[in-house]
């Protein structure tokens, strides 16, 4: 056979029947479009949470009290001695170490010129503006007084300064926060959401004022930023070394930037395979439709097989014939999930901007592989079955 005829014969049979090759394409174009619009949200929240945790930088290490991991005796209660503002302080001398921040967070009552607002209060240090590269927009950051007997001073978000002050220039204000005076010396500059926590509506104040604040006497953190390019592993070690010297044991969980991206791209990487999966079951119900209709084919072109073998036609010509027009089937029902696929993320994007979307090329060309392969499984079997037709019964049936 020809070239040229099997185009012709594959083609033909394919527009022979209009309605039904198109029915069968739209069952392999949806699963292909499902894959890659999935995927391309997937990706996209991917790359968003992986954006937004790094931004901080990756040379970040982040001390809590207690231990992710224990090994207790049965009938012992354990004992987790609270992480200090005096532990923090002692972490500075360890080797490459260049800012601590120890954090304590709560929600409180602000309240300033007869107006309140309930917001999120976050104990800091002086370093908290380098360490986190958060900027003051306006006045200064908590200036590096005495840990434990800090001045009242405040900094206040962007969002709060609006709430509490509108348009007026709030530095030099006095404002109470949980019952306690402060004065503002400063506001920062707008950071917007960050991991569905908007730092803008928030007030800064120091950590010794935080801990007395909401009555706690361990921090909620130990934020520890190091040299770019230092060794990591020399750095925990630091850290442990100091804080083992100070509490007698472990009962501290130390985690690297490094650790916490790698567990997120994990849990990451397991969501966008998931919502591949589930796209990929449109593409097995598509890859049914074209086995169903191939074996229809084949049962309504007995007498044309049986013509063909008459011609001369052997059984892997009649093979590959069926086998070619179930690939045509998936390939262009394929290309057109392409396009809808990407063409619906690149809609969905612009129709709602805050929701990421990225389309992953290599899932994308992976769909486009899989509408063939697809094609080529549905229509093995009833191309077989077509392929071994006795020419004579064939013929016969006409």
């Amino acid at each position: 056979m020809l070239g040229r005829d099997f185009i012709r014969l594959t083609v033909g049979a394919v527009l022979a029947h209009r309605l039904r090759s198109a029915l069968t394409m739209l069952g392999i174009a949806i699963g292909i479009a499902a894959v890659v619009l999935l995927t391309s949200i997937g990706e996209g929240v991917h790359k968003y949470v992986l954006a937004e945790f790094t931004q901080f930088g990756s040379n970040l290490i982040g001390v809590n009290p207690g231990r992710t991991t224990t090994h207790g005796i049965p009938g012992m209660l354990p004992t987790v001695r609270p992480l200090t503002i005096e532990d923090a302080e002692a972490l500075r001398r360890v080797r490459y170490v260049i800012a601590i921040v120890p954090v304590i967070q709560g929600n409180a009552e602000v309240e300033a010129r007869r107006k309140r607002r309930r917001t999120t209060i976050n104990g800091v240090g002086p370093d908290f503006s380098k360490v986190f590269r958060f900027n003051v927009a306006a006045g200064r950051f908590l200036p590096p007084d005495d840990p434990r007997a800090a001045r009242a001073f405040a900094v206040l978000g962007t969002k709060l300064r609006e709430e509490l002050f509108g348009t007026a220039n709030p530095l030099g204000e006095r404002i109470r926060v949980g019952g306690h005076g402060y004065r503002v010396i400063g506001v920062m500059e707008p950071k917007g959401n960050i991991l569905g926590w908007d730092v803008d509506d928030a007030v800064y104040i120091p950590t010794a004022k935080a801990l007395e604040l909401f009555n706690r006497d361990s921090l909620f953190e130990i934020d520890v930023l190091y040299a770019p390019g230092a060794p990591a592993e020399e750095v925990v070690s630091g850290i442990r070394r100091v804080l083992r010297g100070r509490h007698g044991r472990e009962d501290f969980t130390i985690t690297t930037q490094q650790q916490m991206l790698e567990v997120l791209d994990s849990i990451l990487n397991i969501l966008t395979f998931a919502v591949a999966a589930l796209g990929g079951i449109s593409l097995f119900v598509g890859g049914v439709g074209i086995l169903t209709i191939m074996i229809i084919a084949v049962n309504e072109r007995v007498s044309e097989i049986g013509l063909l073998r008459a011609l001369g036609a052997g059984r892997r010509q009649i093979l590959v014939l069926f086998l070619g027009e179930a690939t045509v089937l998936a390939t262009l029902g394929g290309l057109i999930g392409l396009v809808l696929g990407i063409g619906g993320a690149e809609i969905l994007r612009l129709a709602v901007p805050d929701l990421p979307v990225h389309t992953p090329w290599v899932y994308v060309a992976l769909a486009a592989c899989l509408a063939v392969l697809i094609g080529l499984a549905a229509g093995v079997f009833p191309a077989r079955r077509a392929a071994r037709l006795d020419p004579v019964e064939a013929l016969r049936s006409e």
